[in-house]
């Protein structure tokens, strides 16, 4: 179970950056950056908190709101940020993620002493110290809760454009290329929620350019 060893070793105030939705064939990436005070933090959070992708979604949207709670009481701070599909697009999805990181950190409203990000590569538009941390959902408190909240954020939006774009079943797959999603792809074509620059997002473009252009002709 993650704790805050990594942060005692940094020392000072730390925040925590994780981000969701890189994978995914639709809807933007969202990174969120938390900072937790050991001192005042519930004792709940030291026990249940985890990697999102282990926990259950009820039990993540109950973190989510408890850490919520805990910011509205001074004891956490939380910061969203995203990129959107069209700058995914354009600048690849690697730089939306560190896009979407900045923004997150920045979101915080406070300044942290390190970042303690998620994964072996970081932005380097942050305004303090990073360290890099593989899997450190499962190690760091701080970057368990910003994977928590970054995924219920993301989570919930990915819900509400699937009711504004039914058939493609981003309430149950948030975006991801199920086998489902990529046949309703198929089927419907894509949204302007649509990452073109993924190879089968791209791929069903270009059938779909190549059978205009046979009626033209």
């Amino acid at each position: 179970m993650p704790d805050f060893s990594v942060e005692a070793e940094l020392g000072g105030v730390v925040a925590g950056l994780d981000e969701v939705g890189r994978g995914p064939l639709a809807g933007p990436v969202v990174a969120a950056a938390v900072i937790l005070d050991p001192a005042r933090l519930s004792p709940r959070l030291f026990q249940d908190l985890d990697d999102s992708k282990k926990i259950r979604p009820a039990a993540r949207r109950r973190l989510a709101d408890l850490l919520y709670e805990q910011a509205a009481n001074g004891a956490a701070a939380i910061g969203l940020g995203s990129a959107e599909v069209v700058e995914i697009d354009r600048i690849n999805i690697l730089n939306a993620t560190f896009l979407a990181m900045a923004r997150a950190y920045a979101a915080l409203g406070r300044s942290a002493d390190w970042a303690l990000v998620d994964g072996n590569r970081a932005p380097k538009t942050l305004p303090c110290p990073v360290r890099c941390l593989v899997k450190g959902d499962g190690i760091s408190l701080s970057i368990a809760a910003a994977s928590v909240v970054a995924k219920v954020h993301r989570d919930g939006l990915m819900e509400a454009l699937a009711r504004d774009f039914p058939g493609y079943g981003w309430e149950k797959n948030a975006g991801y290329g199920t086998g489902a999603h990529l046949e309703a792809l198929a089927r419907l074509g894509p949204t302007l929620h649509h990452r073109r620059s993924f190879a089968p997002v791209a791929a069903v473009v270009s059938r779909q350019k190549e059978s205009w252009d046979s009626r033209g002709s």
